[in-house]
């Protein structure tokens, strides 16, 4: 892989010249024996401003509760049309790139090639952008969108009286799983499309430093160097910081809740703290081996396990109807993309505000983590070729998971569900951590693959922190990727609290407050970063021109 940062790696055209290099504002030294590159004013202000916001919330968690709260409430019941526009616009944009001149521009210049090969290309981009949701959602959504909160105002299975109408099953099995689609689909990975590609264009094709501030020089110019930039990567630092806090928290209360399902162990914040400190202590030991030692190693273990995981649940429970789950939410998910993806005239706000207004905020919280992933991975493909690539490969992956996945858990749920623990956890008492587990308690083996279950979260978390802290280190080192270790240990360290005080001020309200805060205003940044890419993109084809 190349060297984002090697200036000899680039194919640099002369439209964007700049003498600023990476690192030139850092501050170097020492404090005892821990050596410290950062960026004084990207570093100081993001590090105070989350030690501030941990010491607040533990302070006055029913306060911090409360604004949680109104966070939510404001995102999902007044902006909830402006996500909706934000990401549909992203598509239609992604779908331009493709279609016009622009999508013929090889990232890294004309006579750039891939590094990597489309099965390894095709591995990273599914490892990149997924983690801890494809076991917390998968049975989950399907699940409570096809009984009640429902996409497009389909009635629920269970009438008023809670008695199953055999009738209303195979359509609100569809439009639960295509509602499960929605939100792990294109409309995410056109958010991912539109960080990704910004940062490789303006890395591999004008030279710039690998840095999310880059991507405006065609707004700022120079300035980009000095505060407008700075404000820009420390609200990627805040969108990834509480990105990845709330994957955590939601790993730590699956994590909890399998150890209960199994164990027996006590469900509580104490025992996810307890959850979230341990795999921290896990997290900051693979920040220290590095990269190659570290996560990939467990990056690839995780992925084998995965794959097994799947395929037992695939062979061990009702194999054709799994596939039936993928296939129907699949041709239902086509059939409704207009309709679900419409922000005006719905009347299924349980469904549309409380969880797809909350996965685009999500989504665009992970886009600078994500997106600098799938940059650093896509030198040499064609702007066409990478959008299609992005957007299709993965999506496809996570569909067959959730397809399987939740098919299963609905054929359990409508086959006997007086007697269906995925009822009780998803539809009576409300248990979402522990979803999953209903579904493999019918499945053979249940105590050893819960088992599995479990580790798979606690090692997506370790993962997650450990790629997420590389991130946020980048961007808080100036640009540069070989910062020393202590630093990245300090932001996984702080990830971890900042999952931790969001569980203490407030449990999933807290998560989902914390990203959304951050959404706001990133999405905008993310806008602006589409006429970025065009005036690049329009630099590119004059540049090819006789």
């Amino acid at each position: 892989m190349s060297d984002p940062t090697d200036p000899e790696s680039h194919y640099a055209t002369s439209d964007m010249q700049t003498d600023y290099t990476v690192g030139q504002d850092n501050i170097e030294g020492r404090l005892g024996p821990i050596g410290f590159d950062i960026h004084n004013r990207v570093f100081v202000v993001s590090a105070l401003a989350s030690v501030v916001f941990i010491v607040l919330t533990l302070l006055f968690p029913e306060r911090a509760g409360s604004v949680f709260q109104s966070i939510v409430g404001f995102a999902t019941g007044t902006l909830d049309w402006y996500f909706m526009l934000l990401v549909d616009f992203f598509i239609l944009f992604c779908i331009a790139l493709v279609v016009l001149p622009y999508g013929s521009v090889r990232l890294g210049g004309p006579d750039a090639r891939p590094e990597h090969s489309y099965l390894s290309w095709f591995a990273m981009l599914f490892t990149a952008g997924i983690g801890i949701g494809l076991l917390f959602f998968s049975v989950l959504e399907p699940v409570y969108h096809a009984n009640v909160s429902l996409p497009l105002g389909i009635p629920s299975p269970f009438g008023a009286d809670g008695e199953l109408n055999p009738e209303a099953i195979p359509e609100a099995s569809a439009l639960g799983l295509a509602g499960t689609f929605l939100h792990w689909g294109i409309h995410g990975w056109a958010v991912y499309v539109v960080m990704a590609l910004a940062l490789a264009l303006f890395t591999y094709n004008k030279g710039l430093p690998f840095s999310i501030r880059s991507t405006f020089f065609p707004i700022l110019g120079e300035r980009v160097w000095g505060w407008w930039g700075h404000v820009i990567d420390i609200l990627a630092v805040f969108s990834t910081l509480f990105g990845l806090a709330t994957a955590l928290g939601l790993g730590a209360q699956q994590a909890n809740a399998g150890m209960n399902f199994v164990f027996g162990l006590e469900v509580s914040t104490t025992a996810q703290v307890i959850v979230i400190l341990l795999v921290t202590a896990v997290a900051l030991v693979s920040v220290w081996r590095g990269l190659e030692g570290g996560v990939k190693k467990l990056s690839e273990i995780n992925m084998i396990v995965a794959v097994l995981f799947f395929f037992f649940v695939l062979f061990a429970g009702p194999t054709l109807v799994a596939l039936n789950g993928f296939w129907t939410g699949l041709a239902t998910y086509v059939k409704e993309f207009v309709a679900l993806s419409a922000p005006f005239g719905r009347e299924d706000d349980a469904y549309r505000q409380a969880w797809t207004i909350f996965y685009w905020a999500w989504w665009v919280s992970w886009a600078p983590f994500v997106g600098m992933f799938i940059a650093r991975v896509s030198r040499g493909r064609t702007v066409r070729e990478f959008v299609i690539c992005v957007l299709l490969i993965p999506s496809l992956f996570i569909f067959i998971w959730m397809g399987v996945f939740g098919g299963i858990a609905l054929e359990q749920l409508y086959a006997d569900p007086d007697n269906s623990l995925v009822k009780d956890y998803v539809i009576d008492n409300y248990n979402p951590e522990l979803s999953l587990f209903g579904m493999l308690n019918e499945l053979p083996l249940t105590g050893l693959m819960s088992s599995i279950g479990i580790v798979l979260a606690l090692v997506f978390f370790v993962t997650s922190s450990d790629s997420g802290s590389l991130v946020i280190d980048t961007i808080t080192a100036g640009g540069k990727i070989d910062a020393p270790r202590p630093q990245r240990m300090f932001w996984a360290t702080v990830e971890g609290l900042v999952a931790i005080v969001l569980l203490l001020g407030g449990g999933l309200a807290a998560l989902q407050a914390g990203v959304t805060a951050t959404a706001i205003p990133f999405s905008i940044v993310m806008l602006l970063m589409c006429y970025s890419i065009i005036k690049a993109l329009n630099g590119e084809l004059r540049r090819k021109l006789p």
